[in-house]
């Protein structure tokens, strides 16, 4: 008898985005491998077009889904559904203006990660309702790493989700080495941190650093 693989569990700690804009002239690829020579558990690729072509990003996404796979590294593809099947990663992140969850599902079966920006209490009821597998909560502080993101939601918002919310979530949003216990003391046990990771000099030992104060505030 065959029996559907199980779905992924969501990850503890540091979520890793890539942001090739902001990399210091490192492409996502090297970032991915930093990142990963950190320890980091999960990478999100995230690349807006037109800045690069579906043939560029499907290159990359494929060497980085053999890495991080390589790793045992849990890899989602931001907005882009097919090329996450095209590549058979591990899930799908999306936004509020994208394809509604139910229809993301319907593409790539129940095996796959859904995760779902939010911003407010009514959409993190909304993402549990539709079968979100895990919401993002933001943006926390004041962000530059999105032109189109709106006004920071605040700790008051990732406060409710932490205490109401069924679903496993992640932090996001203006969030450094200095913010990160106070984000995780308010009930994140998954932190994203963008431009502090993919913009330092060395991003293997700045994932480990973040990762262990993130643990740190975690267990504390």
């Amino acid at each position: 008898m065959t029996f559907p693989a199980a779905k992924p569990a969501f990850p503890t700690g540091v979520y890793g985005i890539t942001a090739e804009k902001f990399s210091a002239g490192r492409t996502n690829i090297e970032v991915a491998r930093e990142m990963i020579a950190g320890g980091i558990r999960l990478i999100q690729y995230r690349e807006k077009r037109p800045a690069k072509s579906f043939a560029e990003m499907l290159a990359e996404c494929r060497t980085i889904r053999a890495l991080t796979r390589e790793a045992g590294v849990l890899f989602i593809i931001n907005d882009y559904p097919d090329l996450a099947l095209l590549v058979d990663a591990d899930g799908v992140h999306v936004g509020q203006d994208d394809f509604p969850v139910p229809e993301i599902r319907r593409l790539i079966g129940p095996d796959k990660l859904i995760g779902l920006s939010t911003h407010e209490p009514a959409q993190a009821a909304a993402a549990v309702a539709a079968g979100a597998d895990y919401i993002g909560v933001g943006p926390i502080f004041s962000t530059q790493t999105k032109e189109d993101v709106c006004a920071p939601v605040g700790l008051e918002y990732l406060d409710h989700v932490a205490r109401t919310c069924p679903l496993p979530f992640v932090a996001i949003g203006g969030i450094k080495e200095h913010n990160i216990g106070q984000v995780v003391a308010q009930g994140a046990a998954t932190v994203c941190l963008v431009t502090e990771i993919v913009g330092a000099a060395d991003i293997a030992a700045t994932v480990r650093r973040l990762q262990a104060a993130c643990l740190a505030s975690i267990n504390a």
